[in-house]
């Protein structure tokens, strides 16, 4: 309260375009004077001194930092629940998970507690929660919006920082807070200012649905979303199947072996003190000691699959605008396991596999907008991930807000059933 009576007294020309405007922070972030735990009991009641870039950011465009959005531990899986503050169940149904990792962020934004939210997404932790919470997200392309400058910066290139808002409009200006270089951080993407209003009569996108048979989905998943998908019909647009447009495996196996040796990067110092490694979950566990079995000849194998994928991505580029998923494989389940361990009879042989569905855009940086897709049988949300080459984000942004105007979401709730 004090800083927003202080915020009060700001001259008008002094104001920044978040100023005022309550804010709770994803708690992967540091923030000075706030608690800090990324969902850790190594880390709980650990108040930083100084902010990281993404909060302070945030604090220069004028926004006051009420509080954290809650993680799963270091953000791993899609399901927000730690030893420290427990879990954060999705505001459709009190039973159900809200996703994660950025799960806090999307319950907060879908429940009024927050205007605007900040997310991160390595495994779809912008797109799961948004889908499952009604609202939108931008995951952009990779390198608009600078990693935290510390530790290796060269090789990581699978996860991001992003908005999470009600509308597009909102996503595009927490964007233009958050993008921008740092003269600390590498490879770097300029981001022009947005302009969101767009005839997007004759653009095309193609509806990957499940992968040609490939991706496992629970019953309702590609119905509702292919329903939605009808509204981009009446705008004028395109929208037609795609087949499988690369080995799903591949991109499997290429993600997995990327994403052990980003962990084992970042968590390997927790894990080789015995006091730490207690403390961590099994998954951080697993995730460090895959990583520190890979060999450089599995590295360079596995880049250049992703180089390859991305190669199919611009080919792809030149008939469709964006390519449709679904944001993900199930509907929010049971907020007291810890992963769905199978999906329509097929068994997950690990604890994200059942998150398979995300890995195409994560996995070569690519820009995506989710956009809520409508409600299931059970009145669960569930959302479309528009995505395109890097460099789409505009575009993407603008098919956003085009389906915002047209289908008014996120204010629809589900159908009330009848007695």
């Amino acid at each position: 309260m004090a800083e927003a009576r202080a915020a009060d007294a700001v001259p008008q020309v002094q104001r920044g375009p978040l100023h005022g405007m309550p804010m709770a922070v994803k708690d992967l972030v540091a923030t000075a004077g706030i608690p800090t735990s990324q969902g850790s009991p190594i880390f709980a009641g650990q108040v930083p001194e100084r902010d990281d870039l993404l909060a302070a950011r945030l604090r220069a465009a004028g926004a006051i930092l009420i509080g954290k959005t809650n993680v799963p531990e270091f953000g791993l899986g899609s399901h927000s629940t730690n030893p420290v503050f427990g879990v954060t169940r999705n505001p459709y149904d009190l039973t159900r998970t809200a996703g994660g990792s950025s799960g806090g962020a999307g319950a907060a934004l879908a429940t009024g507690m927050v205007w605007l939210a900040d997310g991160s997404d390595m495994m779809g932790s912008l797109r799961n929660p948004a889908g499952w919470t009604n609202v939108y997200s931008l995951r952009p392309s990779w390198g608009v919006i600078p990693a935290e400058p510390q530790g290796e910066m060269m090789l990581h290139q699978l996860s991001t920082d992003g908005p999470m808002a009600r509308c597009p409009a909102d996503l595009a200006l927490l964007l233009s807070v958050m993008a921008g270089p740092d003269p600390r951080v590498p490879n770097v993407r300029p981001l022009d200012p947005v302009t969101l209003e767009a005839d997007v009569r004759g653009r095309r996108i193609g509806w990957l649905a499940d992968w040609g048979g490939a991706l496992p989905m629970e019953e309702g998943i590609l119905s509702t979303c292919a329903a939605a998908l009808q509204a981009f019909g009446a705008m004028g647009c395109t929208v037609e199947p795609v087949p499988a447009p690369f080995p799903r495996e591949a991109l499997w196996d290429s993600w997995r072996i990327l994403r052990h040796l980003a962990v084992a990067g970042r968590l390997g110092a927790l894990y080789d003190d015995p006091k730490t490694r207690a403390l961590l979950k099994p998954a951080a566990v697993w995730e460090v000691e895959e990583g520190r079995k890979l060999t450089a000849t599995d590295i360079l194998a596995a880049s250049a699959i992703r180089s390859d994928w991305y190669r199919r991505v611009a080919e792809l580029a030149e008939t469709y605008d964006a390519l449709a998923l679904p944001t993900a494989q199930v509907w929010p389940f049971d907020a007291d396991i810890d992963w769905p361990k199978q999906i329509a009879g097929t068994q997950m042989d690990t604890y994200h596999r059942w998150m398979e569905v995300v890995v195409p855009v994560s996995l070569a940086g690519l820009p995506a907008v989710t956009v809520p897709a409508g409600f299931g049988p059970e009145g669960l949300p569930i959302g479309l991930q528009l995505f395109g080459l890097r460099g789409a984000d505009e575009s993407l942004l603008q098919l956003a807000e085009a389906w915002h105007r047209v289908t008014a979401a996120p204010s629809r709730r589900p159908p009330v059933p009848q007695a």
